[in-house]
């Protein structure tokens, strides 16, 4: 697609990796690009302390629920790879410390808490090299089955698309936001490699344009017809009759199908509603916590109010994300097809 990839774990040689199989012998890094920055300079950032991973995920360097969870697994591996630990049991709590740290960075998305537990969960060897190659091999399931679960996702969706539709997204939910193709624009690319083209409307998602600057990005990147709209003419548009379908992507899904995503995506499920139009959710099932059982119990991360400071006499509400109730959402695009019941 002419994308870079997102991220991926540089061994000891230098050589890139996305799948198990990197010896955990020599210290290693993740290596991200740096999101900041798109469009207007593509920078790749090596990283290699649980600071520089925790400052990565909490500023957006690395962001979308998929390639957090990622990063901050392969991140684990590369901290575990440098701890200077005296015996196999200081070793464990360091990583259990390292991995508490990192999910520390962000609150919302359920994968970064997942794909670390599911790290320190796979580490049973007695021996620091044993550790560390465990946590490194799991690091990399994760990363590879990301790529996986992305491309069936993509061929689910791709089944909702015909030639000229009009299909509406918010925030980024394509290959930046996952190790794979993405888990909203995922249907696109692989429509798109069926001879099937689209054309999008890429919500400016403010504050922080991750349409704009992203997904708008990302998607001309790859040869796709994209507009960017401000958030607030989305209604405007599907009154136009522009819109065929809208896909968002998740940072977390309750058991009963409530969803959080970037904040305005709620406005955007009930704009879609009125005017009838299709609203899915495009996600792999490790996005979904059967422990909640509602949105109401989804914690909402509130970011700084430099985003969005201008007058110095006003106060600053700034969630990052809002949840859009399941009675909104036409259905749930995910590895395991196109479902109306998660």
């Amino acid at each position: 697609m002419g994308i870079p990839v997102t991220l991926s774990y540089i061994d000891g040689e230098g050589r890139s990796h996305l799948a198990p199989g990197a010896s955990a012998a020599r210290p290693g890094a993740l290596d991200i690009i740096d999101q900041t920055l798109l469009p207007g300079e593509q920078k790749r950032l090596s990283l290699t302390t649980p600071e520089a991973v925790f400052e990565a995920i909490k500023q957006l360097r690395v962001r979308g629920a998929p390639a957090i969870g990622c990063s901050a697994a392969i991140g684990l591996a590369v901290c575990a790879e440098r701890f200077a630990s005296s015996s196999p049991e200081e070793h464990l709590e360091r990583i259990k410390a390292c991995a508490a740290y990192l999910d520390s960075s962000r609150p919302t998305a359920v994968n970064l808490s997942w794909a670390l537990k599911r790290c320190v969960g796979a580490v049973t060897a007695r021996d620091i090299p044993g550790m560390n190659q465990q946590l490194l091999d799991e690091a990399l399931a994760i990363t590879a089955e990301d790529i996986r679960l992305c491309a069936a996702i993509g061929e689910a969706g791709a089944s909702l698309l015909a030639p000229g539709m009009g299909v509406l997204t918010h925030c980024n939910a394509g290959a930046l936001a996952t190790a794979g193709m993405g888990t909203a624009l995922a249907p696109i690319y692989a429509a798109m490699e069926k001879g099937v083209q689209v054309k999008v409307f890429s919500d400016e998602t403010r504050p922080l344009l991750q349409g704009a600057r992203l997904t708008a990005w990302e998607l001309s990147t790859a040869g796709v017809d994209v507009t960017t709209i401000c958030d607030s003419m989305a209604a405007r548009v599907m009154a136009e009759g522009r819109v065929d379908l809208v896909i968002v992507g998740a940072d977390r899904v309750a058991a009963n199908g409530d969803t959080a995503n970037k904040i305005g995506t709620y406005s955007l499920a009930i704009a879609a509603k009125y005017h009838h139009v299709p609203f899915f959710v495009a996600l792999p099932f490790s996005t979904i916590d059967k422990t909640l059982a509602s949105g109401a119990e989804i914690p909402i991360e509130e970011r700084n109010l430099s985003e969005i400071f201008h007058c110095s006499d006003a106060k600053v509400y700034n969630p990052a994300f809002d949840v859009t109730p399941r009675e909104l959402i036409t259905g749930f695009i995910t590895e395991r097809g196109i479902l109306t019941e998660i």
